[in-house]
């Protein structure tokens, strides 16, 4: 088990910089998550962590120790890529093998520990077989478990799931939270799929064009985000979002504001709620809105809504008999039934609301 520190960690290409002074202490021991949308950073940072990318300033520290210049073998970290990268004429016993081979590691010793990682991963009876005779999620076990050989101080993975289908990832996802516990190496993890980050990572690390929003625990982000990027990103569906109406907004609107602003800090400029705290009663009752379409995804529904002044469509998630009882076209009233979360004009969380 490993710590990994980056202190003010930069990386430019020529004029553009693209990570921009990253501090972050991974625990040793820890699951790490870096969740972000697609060019904001986070598999740059972990390819600069893994030796693949150069470090432009600032440091990285694994144990206390410098390892800007160290090569990727001297740093003790092993990657999983999005790619199984497996060597199609080779065994999947010679797939594992391969790193310690390269390393020198007598034949014998290559065997028992092969062996060994085979049986955490579900994997002896695959020993023979060529990749192409497995499937996608043994072939991501292979390539997981020719990391373990190695026997590494951090493993870094690089949207290891994203080419699997949904039920396998969900498969993997397990997979991978019980071999963290097996083995209790440092890990850190990069998906751009926030299910992925809040039901895996220990804490979470959500990047934002080149920098980190907030660092924490799955439901500390989840219940009090930092930013309002932080809100909208971490949530499915995302958190509704208002902004404060001017004095001629339509009346539904400037409703919905003082609902809202009755439970948020002063000075609110935009207001949040997520739509499991979406109260949805009959017309007539509480801030007026139409049922535009309605997703029934078996435990519950979520009511796409429209409010007369507000551009953005508003999202409730309904369970157990109302999840059913809503149509297309129909006029509902809309009530506040749990947190709601004021921002300032940067997007920045402003404490002291509280609870509707």
């Amino acid at each position: 088990m490993s710590q990994v520190l980056l202190r003010a960690l930069c990386k430019d290409y020529g004029a553009r910089q693209v990570i921009r002074g990253i501090d972050l202490e991974v625990r040793s021991g820890e699951f790490m998550v870096f969740v972000g949308p697609s060019g904001c950073g986070k598999t740059t940072t972990l390819r600069m962590i893994a030796g693949l990318e150069s470090i432009s300033s600032g440091d990285l520290l694994i144990d206390g120790v410098r390892a800007n210049d160290q090569g990727p073998l001297q740093r003790g970290a092993a990657m999983v890529f999005q790619s199984y990268a497996l060597y199609p004429h080779m065994t999947v016993e010679e797939n594992m093998a391969f790193p310690l081979r390269m390393a020198g590691v007598p034949r014998a010793q290559r065997r028992l520990r092969v062996a060994e990682v085979a049986r955490t991963l579900g994997l002896e009876r695959h020993l023979g077989h060529l990749p192409r005779q497995l499937s996608g999620g043994e072939r991501q076990r292979v390539a997981i478990g020719r990391a373990i050989v190695r026997r590494p101080k951090v493993f870094l993975f690089d949207e290891p799931l994203s080419n699997l289908d949904a039920s396998l990832r969900v498969d993997m996802r397990i997979e991978l939270a019980r071999l963290h516990r097996e083995i209790g190496t440092t890990m850190i993890y990069v998906t751009h799929d926030q299910v992925e980050a809040m039901t895996m990572g220990q804490r979470i690390a959500v990047f934002r064009a080149g920098r980190i929003e907030q660092v924490g625990p799955p439901m500390e982000l989840f219940d009090t985000p930092a930013t309002e990027f932080v809100a909208r990103f971490l949530g499915t569906p995302p958190m509704n979002m208002l902004e404060q109406p001017a004095d001629d907004a339509a009346e539904a609107c400037r409703g919905l504001w003082q609902a809202l602003a009755a439970a948020a800090a002063q000075g609110a400029q935009r207001i949040g709620v997520r739509p499991q705290h979406l109260l949805v009663d009959a017309a007539g009752e509480g801030v007026a809105a139409r049922v535009d379409f309605v997703e029934h995804l078996g435990d519950s529904s979520i009511l796409h809504l429209r409010l007369q002044g507000v551009d953005t469509v508003w999202r409730a998630q309904l369970r157990g008999a109302q999840a059913r009882s809503h149509a297309a076209g129909q006029m509902v009233g809309l009530r506040v039934g749990g947190p709601v979360h004021a921002f300032d004009a940067e997007g920045r969380r402003i404490d002291g609301g509280a609870p509707a």
